[in-house]
């Protein structure tokens, strides 16, 4: 292939090195910072949206049932599953575990300040190590006694609002017709950083929330799922909506099955408004990277009129000399795309080890820049960039069929 042959001497042997023009050098640049920046910014919106998700998820679970007359508040009304049901729920294709919880408001009252919160009640067989792996002192709350704990399990948030430390008492008024009083302690305290609900939840024994409803053992306020596949939830949630479609429950409600998203739809909303961003972005990384490899190849062509003109006298087409420079374009797009991993993956890899980028958790429910690199991501970006970039020289490389053979011999 004589038009690889001679792209190549011209780009690696050719002793006037364009590949050391300032036009030249800036193309080059531009590919490997519009690469830098896409690798960046998917690597930023998808541990960012991770992130976020599973803390979410954390604290709610994937999918949750319950009753359809609750009025999205955490008093809510009383539901039952049938061990039927229950494991008719468990055999539905991609989910992992079930949890049976409850929920009710309180306020933490200390001597010199309070804060209202909701407790939250599982049992001994729920899955949650989410908050373990997020406790920053003490130990999480045993439930498995037969008798309901008194430990609690605070934020981070609630401890220093409060002042209570591992180890403290302090008492949670639930108010109704009447206030009820009950004394806790505090067996540990965690931080997920999702400060919203920090503050807003803490952690007991589903026996004690059952028993400030007046509920008995077999009453919920609903059942957490969680399943194998995130990517799959939409169509899991449908699964368990046909389990429960046309069910009630003893007390004569209608099974509500709601997906984390819509249980939360201003966080999930949020997030997927975070892929416009991100498709913005790659379209501008892109139209730089293409103009300027734009620039960068039309200086090739007119430095080389002369050479050009010679090629075409001794019979050359226009699609063959139209080849060798986008040929050796090609290389200069290589070179790009070389330093525009090893500047966008390298910085992404120092954010993961080091976190030093912060960021404030009040306002993005994360205290630092979350990252994470798929493979599949880099090599796409790579593919998208290059092709891009190949596709927009097609334009300048027509320049080449308006040079005459007989004026460019001349041209100096």
């Amino acid at each position: 292939m004589w038009e690889y042959k001679i792209a190549h001497r011209i780009h690696f042997k050719d002793s006037n090195g364009l590949r050391e023009k300032p036009a030249v050098v800036i193309a080059i640049i531009g590919i490997a910072l519009g690469l830098a920046v896409m690798i960046m910014a998917v690597g930023v919106v998808i541990g960012f949206k991770h992130e976020v998700r599973s803390k979410v998820i954390g604290f709610g679970s994937h999918i949750q049932i319950t009753s359809f007359e609750n009025n999205n508040t955490y008093q809510m009304e009383p539901i039952s599953f049938s061990p039927t049901l229950l494991d008719s729920i468990n055999n539905v294709n991609g989910v992992r575990h079930t949890q049976l919880f409850c929920t009710k408001p309180a306020i933490l009252k200390t001597a010199d300040n309070f804060e209202g919160v909701v407790l939250k009640g599982w049992d001994a067989n729920a899955n949650l190590d989410f908050f373990k792996q997020n406790i920053i002192e003490g130990v999480f709350p045993d439930f498995t006694d037969t008798i309901p704990s008194n430990d609690i399990l605070v934020s981070e948030a609630t401890a220093r609002k409060l002042r209570l430390e591992v180890g403290s008492s302090i008492p949670a008024y639930f108010i109704e017709e009447k206030i009820r009083v009950r004394k806790f302690t505090v067996s540990g305290i965690y931080r997920t950083g999702l400060e919203e609900f920090d503050k807003l939840f803490i952690i007991g024994d589903i026996r004690h929330t059952q028993a400030l409803n007046n509920w008995n053992e077999n009453e919920y306020c609903g059942l957490e799922i969680l399943v194998d596949d995130y990517n799959k939830l939409e169509d899991i949630t449908y699964d368990v909506f046909l389990v429960t479609s046309g069910k009630f429950d003893p007390h004569g409600s209608l099974y509500y099955v709601r997906g984390i998203n819509e249980v939360y739809p201003q966080i999930f909303n949020w997030l997927e408004l975070l892929d416009m961003n991100v498709v913005v972005i790659l379209v501008l990384m892109l139209l730089v990277s293409g103009f300027n490899m734009i620039s960068g190849l039309l200086i090739l062509i007119l430095d080389k009129t002369n050479f050009i003109g010679i090629l075409k006298a001794i019979g050359a087409r226009n699609w063959n000399i139209r080849k060798v420079f986008l040929i050796q374009s090609s290389f200069l797009i290589l070179k790009g795309l070389f330093w525009g991993n090893l500047v966008g993956i390298g910085l992404c890899m120092i954010q993961i080890w080091f976190h030093i980028i912060p960021l404030d958790p009040t306002v993005y429910f994360v205290d630092y820049v979350p990252i994470i690199l798929n493979v599949r991501d880099v090599v796409l970006l790579n593919i998208l960039s290059a092709v891009t970039a190949m596709l927009m020289l097609l334009v300048p490389s027509i320049v080449i069929s308006h040079i005459a053979p007989a004026k460019a011999i001349k041209f100096e």
